[in-house]
């Protein structure tokens, strides 16, 4: 792909919650000593990438979201010189780290929002969305916090009510308010230019780019997102020019756009379409989701087979065949805002899960824990702003030691609680099982990096995914190599006629499917939550 760095065609992301990956001080927190002492763990997943949730200096309302110092890391995780030696520590094991960068909004804290909020007239006064009055009431589409200083003025918050909105301008401003600058107002631009500059900073310590939150959030009054896109598309360019081997990654949900703006890759998750909650979260909905009024629906990957893959096809397909040429397209196992796959799940499931992930187009991600299978803990209190997210953010488990390995600290001081359950998932117990969730990860990760058909840039095409059926099958193809996957994740036996261009099948990996003869034609024979990848060895070229 054109402009794309090569590593990231090939590369296998592992996302890092620092503060509850590892503890090597034992104050109860992890920091990023900790994740420098795990890389060949990380490693040996088959992962040669890390992104790493925000490290920066923070009053920690949300969970480091609200930055309070963008150059400078939080004295709980280390400090800058951590930060770096975390990079070449990467860096000699042939691996890549990406910083979570917070564009968006800052923290009330941070100095920039304590000038501007002054009455007096500085240079940060335009530096945030302020109105020009401490009564302009708030509206849906624009929301505003009044009475926060002396300023004769209301701001925008970008999410919580403390996380002010920096002012990237707006796309078509109000002439009867004059507080809405234009995207080429010089206070406008200063932001812009500054923002590009913490950029270089890190990259400059050796970063390898970063993965933006929020990244549609930054010009206001832009519902085509057009003064959003030519930001980003600025931000591309400078890559491209200063840092051509480092990557920017968007949490846009919706890659057609992200993409367009310069982003090498965008998350498919949770919001903006329906893909991602129709393969692994609408069963969330039995638990009080579900808003009043809405039909129920099922997860694709669900045991009791009431899903429907053409929910998730419809986006992705679209998306994929407008991006495939510049970008990619990464469906996580999860991350820090999401439930853990884990729920409803067995591990059997979720082998099931994982095996269609690790071989779809686009670039995988790992959120820690996944690959052992670690448990959504319900019913913790919100911690730094966490909510119903706590769950996903408990310690990582390492063995059966204290705290689960995670910190030597007692357990009162942990930043969370371990999972409660004698039963918890821990590295050590699967490392040593050989038939475990995560020697079943590896085993995917060296069949994607042994097939180029597997990886990030091979063809998609779907020879089996009807409305409410299953299974699931598709081929993968990179130049002659063709791989058929199967997947059911429904509890039940599913046959499925093959045509005859996959008569000659080699199995890769293969869980509870067999082949059966029936003259000239093969049925695909999936028993109840089951999987398997076929090399395809017919001399019958497929055509799409």
């Amino acid at each position: 792909m054109k402009n794309t760095p090569s590593w990231l065609k090939s590369a296998i992301f592992y996302e890092v919650y620092p503060q509850s990956f590892l503890d090597t001080n034992g104050d109860g927190i992890g920091d990023i000593p900790g994740v420098i002492r795990k890389l060949d763990y990380i490693q040996s997943l088959g992962c040669n990438a890390v992104w790493l949730n925000p490290c920066f200096v923070s009053p920690f309302g949300d969970a480091g979201y609200d930055v309070s110092d963008y150059r400078k890391v939080d004295p709980r995780y280390g400090s800058n010189q951590d930060l770096i030696r975390l990079f070449k520590e990467a860096h000699k094991r042939g691996m890549k780290v990406t910083l979570d960068l917070v564009a968006g909004h800052t923290s009330v804290e941070h100095p920039w929002f304590q000038a501007s909020a002054s009455p007096s007239q500085n240079k940060y006064s335009n530096w945030y969305v302020w109105t020009d009055s401490a009564w302009t009431e708030s509206t849906r589409e624009m929301p505003l916090i009044r009475g926060f200083s002396d300023r004769n003025a209301a701001y925008m918050p970008n999410f919580f009510h403390f996380q002010p909105a920096l002012n990237f301008g707006f796309q078509e401003p109000d002439p009867d308010k004059p507080w809405q600058l234009p995207t080429n107002h010089p206070d406008v631009i200063a932001v812009r230019e500054e923002m590009k500059d913490i950029m270089r900073f890190w990259m400059d310590a050796g970063a390898d780019g970063f993965r933006v939150d929020m990244a549609s959030s930054l010009v206001k009054g832009d519902p085509e997102m057009k003064g959003t896109i030519a930001f980003w598309q600025d931000v591309r360019a400078m890559f491209d020019s200063e840092y051509p081997d480092c990557v920017l990654i968007a949490e846009w949900s919706f890659p057609k756009h992200a993409l367009q703006a310069g982003f090498h890759m965008d998350f498919m998750i949770h919001f903006n379409t329906e893909a991602y909650t129709s393969l692994f979260r609408d069963e969330r909905k039995r638990d009080g989701f579900l808003t009043p009024g809405t039909p129920y629906s099922h997860s694709f990957f669900d045991r009791e087979g009431k899903g429907d893959i053409t929910r998730f096809l419809r986006h992705f397909t679209e998306h994929f065949e407008a991006t495939r040429d510049f970008g990619y397209i990464s469906i996580p196992t999860g991350n820090h805002d999401l439930t853990r796959i884990r729920c409803h799940r067995t591990i059997g499931e979720l082998k099931v899960a994982y095996a269609f992930l690790w071989s779809m187009p686009g670039v995988p991600y790992l959120y820690y824990g996944d690959e052992i299978g670690m448990r959504h803990i319900d019913g913790l209190s919100s911690k730094e702003g966490g909510f119903g997210r706590v769950g996903a953010r408990t310690p990582m488990q390492w063995n059966r030691k204290k705290n689960a390995g995670f910190s030597t600290a007692p357990a009162s001081k942990l930043y969370l609680p371990i999972d409660p359950s004698h039963a918890r998932p821990n590295v050590e117990d699967q490392e040593a099982n050989a038939s475990s969730l995560l020697n079943h990860l590896r085993s995917m990760a060296k069949l994607r990096k042994a097939h180029p058909a597997l990886g990030a840039n091979g063809d998609f095409s779907v020879i089996h995914g009807k409305k409410g059926k299953y299974p699931f099958i598709f081929i993968r193809r990179y130049n002659d190599e063709k791989i058929l996957v199967a997947v059911n994740p429904a509890n039940r036996t599913e046959l499925v006629k093959l045509d005859r261009k996959y008569s000659r099948l080699r199995p890769l990996k293969v869980a509870g499917v067999s082949l059966k003869r029936n003259g000239p034609d093969t049925e695909l024979v999936m028993k109840g939550v089951s999987y398997a990848l076929y090399l395809v060895e017919s001399a019958r070229q497929c055509t799409f």
